[in-house]
């Protein structure tokens, strides 16, 4: 696909028309919908719409969840350890077997605000922020889907030190699927909400033609002058408080949890100097080139227990991506929720729950030790 940031009138205004506000009860049984794959051009738009945003004068006065502890914000965040130069900033609460979170695109470890201490009751609980996001370091690099991975990887074996389960939202998702992939004999069991990533085209051929000379030395020059400027408004609309308000409530069906502690966690690390540079390398040189890694591939290699917990009325990865990788990989346990692209923070209940549930099913080592 063409690293082109052009955007159709149909996408923008497939992504800009707000969801139902209704709630609904949530459930676990899975109701057939149509197909509701999501494409590479359309996953950048939303990831152009939901990163890098900012409001003013966030009073952070919104009370928590009623009946769930809630992870207090800190501005300055919470630890920070060194990874490749760069700086890496993590939540870890709690005593016992580790549970190590992993947040979606343009989140951090405050999305787990309602999960972490709930599950630290239990367990161990690490929450961290992935490199260029959240209190982690904007490091001006080359980004690629396997840099999550190797710092996922390192932070296993640097700070967490023992065999693990793997949380991720999203883009968190994919990134804890490669390196359960990678760490299999470390990592004993994944769960995935709503998780980024793409089944391969098998009847895709990989065909590149060789650059000519007004494509390498007018066009592609001219494409990148153009995705700056492009890039460059879109991220500058990203951070007007309306516009925040607006994208977190698409996502959220229930939109009570849509606050100031939420959008204050979101606005903060855009704040950064660096935040524009990582953001328009992410769009071009990440979200829209994503044909190299896929789900199939990873789990075909996949050799621990797979929990996914799915949004079902998630605008952008639709139930059917859940279905087709419990077909894939049979050693999954597959929990629908009527919620949209984040559940673990708007049905955090039910998520905890969930996540208890099949911690308890696991091997004895990652089960709750009673006292």
């Amino acid at each position: 696909m063409s690293s082109s940031c052009a955007i159709s009138p149909s996408l923008r205004a497939e992504f800009l028309n707000p969801i139902s506000n209704r709630f609904l009860a949530p459930s676990r049984i899975y109701q057939p919908r149509s197909k509701c794959e999501m494409n590479r051009r359309s996953f950048a738009l939303k990831g152009i719409m939901a990163s890098g945003v900012s409001v003013l004068g966030s009073s952070l006065t919104s009370e928590p969840v009623q009946g769930v502890e809630r992870l207090p914000f800190k501005p300055e965040g919470y630890n920070f350890w060194t990874w490749r130069g760069r700086k890496i900033h993590y939540v870890v609460q709690g005593e016992g077997f580790p549970i190590v979170l992993i947040h979606g695109f343009g989140a951090s470890s405050f999305h787990w605000r309602y999960n972490l201490p709930e599950l630290a009751k239990r367990y161990k609980v690490y929450a961290i922020d992935l490199l260029g996001f959240g209190w982690s370091e904007k490091a001006i690099i080359e980004y690629d889907a396997m840099i999550w991975r190797d710092q996922v990887v390192d932070f296993l074996k640097e700070i967490v030190k023992e065999p693990a389960v793997l949380v991720g939202n999203s883009l968190g998702g994919f990134t804890a699927l490669t390196t359960a992939v990678a760490l299999n004999e470390q990592v004993v069991g994944l769960a995935l909400l709503n998780s980024a990533g793409q089944f391969g085209d098998t009847k895709a051929k990989a065909t590149k033609s060789e650059e000519t000379p007004i494509q390498k030395f007018i066009l592609k020059p001219l494409k990148q002058i153009f995705q700056r400027v492009v890039l460059g408004v879109l991220f500058w609309q990203a951070k007007q408080p309306a516009r925040i308000e607006s994208v977190l409530k698409n996502v959220y069906i229930n939109t009570s949890n849509v606050d100031d502690y939420l959008v204050e966690s979101i606005k903060m690390p855009a704040d950064d100097p660096n935040a524009g540079e990582v953001y328009y390398r992410l769009m071009t040189r990440f979200m829209l080139n994503q044909t190299e890694y896929t789900l199939d591939s990873f789990l075909s290699t996949l050799t621990c227990p797979l929990l996914l917990l799915w949004g079902d009325l998630d605008p952008w990865v639709g139930p059917a991506k859940a279905t087709r990788i419990k077909e894939f990989y049979p050693n999954t346990t597959l929990v629908n929720l009527q919620a949209g692209h984040c559940p673990h923070d708007e049905v955090p209940e039910l998520v905890n729950k969930a996540l208890l549930d099949w911690l308890s099913t696991l091997a004895p080592e990652a089960s709750v030790q009673t006292v």
